[in-house]
């Protein structure tokens, strides 16, 4: 398994370990006890699957009382997954990382608690697996505008298809009383 350290500290690239031969190919998706040594020392208690189309934009989504750490991956097609650092007081807030995830390069990508997390889908359809640290709770949860000047995603869709929920996201200044506080 190979670890990538990203721009933002604890956002991370992981790499699993692929065997691949004439036959297909096997990796192993989580291993709880070499994750929490050799990648991050969390326990996930819920799994999620989506399913979306083509320029599908979800987020971005984040929890505030109870923050979920997501452990994420495509299971078919690709998307372009994004985390953004939210947390007040934080040297890298209002900063984001992007990363192409695929079936074909099998790389995840871990968001930690205190981002908000979002995605758009590149190809015609992709299956996403989602491992969270907290259950979803919709009570808690808000959504940072995608589109928020001040964050400045570059997006790779064009005339992205977005919930209701996700169109009346807010900018990064107006959640200012609903955001996490780093910890450091």
């Amino acid at each position: 398994m190979n670890v990538i350290k990203t721009e933002i500290e604890d956002v991370l690239i992981i790499e699993p370990r692929v065997f691949s031969d004439a036959r297909g190919f096997f990796y192993e998706s989580y291993n709880k006890a070499r994750y929490q040594v050799e990648v991050i020392n969390k326990e996930f208690v819920q799994d999620n699957i989506s399913v979306s189309k083509k320029n599908v934009l979800r987020g971005l989504h984040y929890q505030l009382e109870q923050p979920q750490g997501k452990l994420v991956s495509v299971l078919e097609g690709e998307v372009f997954d994004v985390a953004v650092d939210i947390r007040k007081g934080s040297p890298t807030f209002g900063q984001w990382v992007g990363v192409i995830l695929s079936a074909e390069n099998r790389r995840q990508f871990y968001v930690p608690e205190g981002f908000a997390h979002g995605f758009c889908v590149m190809s015609n359809t992709a299956i996403f697996s989602y491992k969270c640290t907290a259950g979803y709770r919709p009570d808690d949860e808000h959504t940072l505008l995608y589109s928020d000047p001040s964050i400045g995603v570059n997006w790779p869709c064009e005339s992205p298809n977005l919930s209701d929920k996700d169109k009346e996201g807010l900018s990064l200044v107006d959640l200012e009383f609903y955001l996490p506080t780093y910890k450091g």
